[in-house]
């Protein structure tokens, strides 16, 4: 397993699933292969923690960043 095959594997999940969070998603996949989630840290990818991180400031997890007006 590598980061790449393991986000194809969430998105996957998420298209399969669309009420379903990123972190969800990750969670549920890590019970249903009986995988520890302290161990999934290393197939983060780039673009996968981007989006957790995006939803965890939505979701008040996270301090949110200052956006300034476009």
């Amino acid at each position: 397993m590598n980061s790449m095959k393991f986000y194809q594997k969430i998105e996957v999940i998420k298209k399969e699933k669309p009420d379903m969070s990123y972190i969800d998603a990750v969670v549920w996949y890590c019970e249903q292969n009986d995988i520890e989630i302290e161990t999934v840290g290393k197939f983060i990818s780039k673009v996968l923690k981007e989006k957790i991180e995006s939803e965890a400031r939505d979701l008040n997890y996270l301090p949110k960043v200052g956006k300034l007006p476009v």
